[in-house]
């Protein structure tokens, strides 16, 4: 969404873009920027495996002896100091952060203006702003710890699950849906709308949640939200930063392997610490869960014709439910998991505390720092055999879903499984 906002700000100021999707590899937007003779290449990444991708562009773009041209860098997943100090230094060219579409239009706009005047200024766009840590301290660095922290995770009662093996769920309430959407990121990240003339958050909230209703009943008449979840419980090892999943509850067999990164400091956590060791002929037995939810296919297409059509504003509504709806249904039935698993009972009292982790346990989803490999994906993908539900993945889309509105997790019960960053 960030991308196509960059491309209305830009198109409605007399810019001539070409958007030419996401998942795009570095040859297919070389190509285009020759073919074109294009003024600058802007990309935009939501999650942590984003930051290195585009590390790796600016160096082919180096490499392709294309470095006169300007990039354009923006997202969630970037910030101010990693692209002025980390690829300001990776890129023999000009590159610049963009916070939001605006200051991309600013960057244009000076461009612009040294095209066009012929202005010399080979610090714009190349000098390293951010203050960099001098080398040579002193401090020998701290140990990366490997396999389980030193607390006693065996402490942690473990719950048995309703089945070992998967299921697929479909045509889940949308109304039920909807109860578990996050309404400050459907009414503020994704709608970008903000509170007017001194309201307060609950006073904002119920000025758009007609807007919300609305938007809900017009996509729910048009049939354009199918929500399908398949999900699974599967016997489950750590094994130092690992974590082994098991074919059945013999455990002789592996099914899948998933390694985790550590924190270099504080509490030194990684995911795999919140699963008990496995030992040959012991009897410490645990369990993992996985879940994928999809909105479908048809919201995307929808949402893309929008677009297309140069209905700007339908278009940022719809998407911004579509991509919301399937994290409620993710929340969703993080919840009804946690009823057959057992331990509902320790949620919180309300549903806007969900959003703060006021439950037992955690949901982890890849591309975020505890979990950032992508390529995951596609192992949890084969392990719930997801083809059942029509969503795909593969390296060709950088190991993300298909359909767009479509998430996945692996849950853990334990009581310190909680959102944490590992670098």
């Amino acid at each position: 969404i960030g991308k196509n906002l960059v491309d209305i700000i830009l198109t409605n100021n007399g810019y001539e873009v070409h958007n030419i999707g996401i998942k795009v590899a570095i040859s297919e937007m070389i190509d285009k920027a020759i073919e074109v003779n294009a003024d600058a290449i802007g990309m935009s990444g939501l999650l942590v495996k984003s930051t290195l991708i585009m590390r790796d562009n600016l160096e082919e773009l180096n490499r392709r002896g294309l470095s006169h041209i300007p990039v354009m860098l923006g997202g969630a997943a970037l910030t101010r100091t990693y692209v002025e100090r980390d690829l300001r230094q990776i890129y023999d060219g000009r590159v610049f952060y963009g916070r939001d579409a605006f200051e991309g239009l600013a960057v244009m706009d000076r461009l612009g203006t040294m095209k066009q005047t012929g202005e010399v200024d080979d610090d714009y766009g190349r000098t390293i702003k951010a203050r960099l840590i001098p080398e040579g301290t002193g401090r020998d660095p701290k140990p990366q710890r490997e396999g389980p922290l030193g607390r006693t995770i065996a402490d942690a009662p473990i719950f048995a699950p309703p089945f070992v093996g998967t299921k697929v769920i479909k045509g889940v309430s949308l109304s039920d849906i909807s109860e578990y959407v996050n309404e400050t990121a459907l009414f503020r990240n994704q709608w970008m709308f903000r509170p007017e003339k001194g309201e307060t958050d609950d006073e904002f909230k119920i000025r758009i949640r007609p807007i919300f209703r609305e938007q809900l009943a017009s996509a729910m008449g048009a049939g354009i939200l199918i929500p399908q979840v398949v999900y699974g419980y599967f016997a489950a090892n750590a094994d130092g930063n690992d974590i082994i999943i098991w074919t059945d509850e013999t455990r002789t067999a592996e099914l899948a392997r998933f390694s985790y990164p550590r924190q270099s400091d504080g509490e030194q956590l990684c995911i795999a610490d919140f699963y008990r060791a496995y030992n040959a002929g012991n009897s410490d037995v645990d369990y993992a869960a996985f879940s994928i939810v999809t909105m479908g296919e048809a919201v995307s297409e929808r949402a893309a014709e929008l677009f297309a059509a140069d209905r700007y504003q339908e278009y940022l509504l719809l998407h911004g439910l579509g991509v919301e709806m399937a994290e409620g249904l993710a929340e969703l039935w993080h919840r009804r998991m946690r009823e057959e698993w057992g331990y509902a009972g320790e949620d919180g009292p309300a549903i806007a505390g969900l959003f703060r982790q006021q439950y037992r346990g955690g949901r982890y989803s890849w591309g975020y720092p505890a979990c950032p490999d992508l390529e995951d994906n596609a192992v949890v993908h084969r392990i719930l055999d997801a083809d059942r539900i029509g969503i795909t993945v593969s390296e060709e889309t950088s190991w993300q879903f298909q359909p767009e509105q479509t998430t996945s997790a692996i849950i853990s019960p334990h009581p310190k499984a909680k959102y944490f960053v590992a670098r």
